[in-house]
C-alpha cells in the first residue's frame, strides 16, 4: 500500500512554519523555495463542516498543495470516504500533503476540545482554523405561503446555534494553541444573507450576518491581544449547489426551481458557482500573501452582491 493512502502517523511534533512572524522581511518566506509568498505546504489546518460539498472540495485542494489537513464533522461514514478519496488523489500526484478526519459535534465543546489535543499530540501546532460547520431548519425560514407568526422560535435558536455558536466554540478552542505560539489564521464562513435580508432564510441570514460580525470583532480582539500573527477573516460563498440548497434552487431533474432563477438572473456571471472557485480565495486568506489583511469579509459570488436592476 503506498504510504500516502494510509492513515497520518506524525512520530514527532512539526516544526514551526515561517512567516508571519516579524523578522526585517517584508515577506519573510522570500527566497526559499517552496517557501514562497504563497505557500501553504505543512500548513496544519483544521476545516470544521470538513464532509459538506463546499468542505470536501477545499479539503482536497489543501492537501494537494501540500497542507496537513484534518476535516472535522458529525458524519463519520462520509468523512472516512471523503479521506479515502482524497488519498487517492494524493498518491496519483507529487504532493506530500495528508488528510484525516475527526468526528465532532462544534456545539460540544469538551469533544472538540478533544480533538484540538490530538491534532496538537500529531502534529504540534495549528496553523489555521476554517469554520465551515453551518446548517438550516425548515422551521426557521418563511416561505412565501407564510408569515413570520408562523416561524419557531425553538428551531431559530437552533439555526443560530449551529452556525453562530458553532462558529465561536471551535474558535475558542483552536485559538488557544495559535496564541501561544504567536502566530494562525482563522476563516470563518459568512453568506450572500449576511449583506441582504434575503426572503425565506431569517434565522440562517441572522446567524450569518452575526459570523461577519464576529469575525470583525476577533480581528482586533486577537491583533491588539496576542499580535498581527493572529489573523482572522470570513469567505462569504454565493450560490453553490449544496445538499442543504439543493432542493430549493433545482428540481429534480436538475433544471433550476423559480428561485434558482431568481438567482441567476441577478448574479452577473448568470451561473451558480462551483466548489473549486472558492480554493483560490482561502489559499490567499491562509497564505503570507494576505498577512496585512484582517476582519474582512472576501465575496465570492459571480457578481451577485454587487448586482442592481
Amino acid at each position: 500500500m503506498n504510504k500516502k493512502n494510509q492513515a497520518t502517523e506524525v512520530t514527532a511534533p512539526l516544526p514551526p512554519r515561517e512567516g508571519h512572524g516579524g523578522g526585517s522581511s517584508p515577506f519573510p518566506n522570500e527566497g526559499q523555495g517552496r517557501g514562497s509568498l504563497f505557500n501553504i505546504h505543512g500548513n496544519v489546518t483544521v476545516i470544521t463542516g470538513g464532509t459538506g460539498v463546499l468542505g470536501r472540495a477545499i479539503a482536497q485542494y489543501l492537501a494537494l498543495e501540500g497542507a496537513h489537513v484534518v476535516i472535522l464533522g458529525r458524519k463519520a461514514e462520509v468523512g472516512q470516504q471523503i479521506v479515502t478519496t482524497v488519498r487517492e488523489a494524493l498518491a496519483q500526484s507529487a504532493s506530500d500533503g495528508s488528510i484525516d478526519f475527526m468526528k465532532t459535534d462544534v456545539l460540544n465543546r469538551n469533544l472538540v476540545q478533544q480533538n484540538c489535543d490530538e491534532i496538537l499530540r500529531r502534529f504540534g501546532r495549528i496553523d489555521t482554523l476554517l469554520n465551515a460547520a453551518g446548517g438550516n431548519m425548515s422551521g426557521a425560514t418563511i416561505p412565501p405561503d407564510k408569515t413570520f407568526f408562523d416561524l419557531d422560535p425553538q428551531q431559530f435558536q437552533t439555526v443560530l446555534d449551529l452556525n453562530l455558536t458553532g462558529t465561536v466554540i471551535p474558535t475558542q478552542v483552536f485559538l488557544r494553541p495559535m496564541a501561544e505560539q504567536g502566530r494562525g489564521v482563522i476563516i470563518n464562513f459568512s453568506s450572500m444573507a449576511a449583506f441582504r435580508p434575503m426572503t425565506r432564510v431569517c434565522g440562517y441570514a441572522a446567524a450569518k450576518a452575526g459570523i461577519s460580525n464576529f469575525t470583525a470583532y476577533m480581528a482586533t480582539e486577537c491583533a491588539r491581544k496576542f499580535g498581527e500573527g493572529i489573523r482572522v477573516n470570513a469567505i462569504a460563498p454565493g450560490f453553490f449547489i449544496t445538499e442543504q440548497n439543493r432542493a430549493l434552487l433545482t428540481n429534480p431533474d436538475g433544471s433550476y426551481t423559480e428561485r434558482g432563477r431568481d438567482v441567476i438572473r441577478q448574479t452577473p456571471f448568470g451561473r451558480m458557482g462551483q466548489p473549486e472557485e472558492l480554493c483560490g480565495t482561502i489559499h490567499y486568506l491562509m497564505s503570507d500573501a494576505s498577512r496585512f489583511v484582517t476582519g474582512t469579509v472576501a465575496v465570492v459570488d459571480g457578481g451577485f452582491n454587487v448586482f442592481a436592476m
